[in-house]
C-alpha cells in the first residue's frame, strides 16, 4: 500500500498519548504502515553495554536509551504549509503527467 505521508513531511499527531504534537516524520514502513515521528512516542529500550573490538569505533556505554518508537500513519496528518493546520492528502495528475500530493485544506501543492 502506497502511504501519502513520507519521510521530512511535517506532520501532526490526532489521536494517542502525543495528541496534539507535531514533528518531522523520521522513517516510514509502509509494509506495517507505520510512521516514526521525531519526539512522539518515546519509548524506552535497555541496552547491553558493547566493547567494540574494532579499533576507533565508539563503544557502547549501554544503559536505558529513549528513542521515538512507531505509531501507525492513521493517527497523524500532514499539516498544510499555506496555512499550519492538520489537511488530508490528495493525488492529483500535473499536465506533464505527473502524480504529485495536494493539501485538500488550501487546494496547495506539496510535492
Amino acid at each position: 500500500m502506497a502511504l501519502r505521508i513520507r519521510r521530512d513531511d511535517q506532520v501532526v499527531v490526532i489521536s494517542g498519548k502525543d495528541r496534539g504534537r507535531t514533528g518531522t516524520v523520521i522513517s516510514v514502513d509502509p509494509s506495517r504502515e507505520r510512521v516514526v515521528v521525531e519526539g512522539v512516542n518515546i519509548v524506552k529500550r535497555h541496552q547491553r553495554p558493547n566493547p567494540s573490538a574494532l579499533p576507533g569505533t565508539p563503544a557502547s556505554q549501554g544503559g536505558v536509551v529513549e528513542q521515538e518508537g512507531p505509531i501507525h500513519v492513521s493517527n497523524v496528518m500532514l499539516v498544510d504549509p499555506k496555512t499550519n493546520q492538520p489537511t488530508r492528502v490528495g493525488v492529483t495528475r500535473t499536465d506533464d503527467g505527473r502524480a504529485v500530493r495536494v493539501a485538500k485544506r488550501s487546494g496547495q501543492q506539496i510535492d
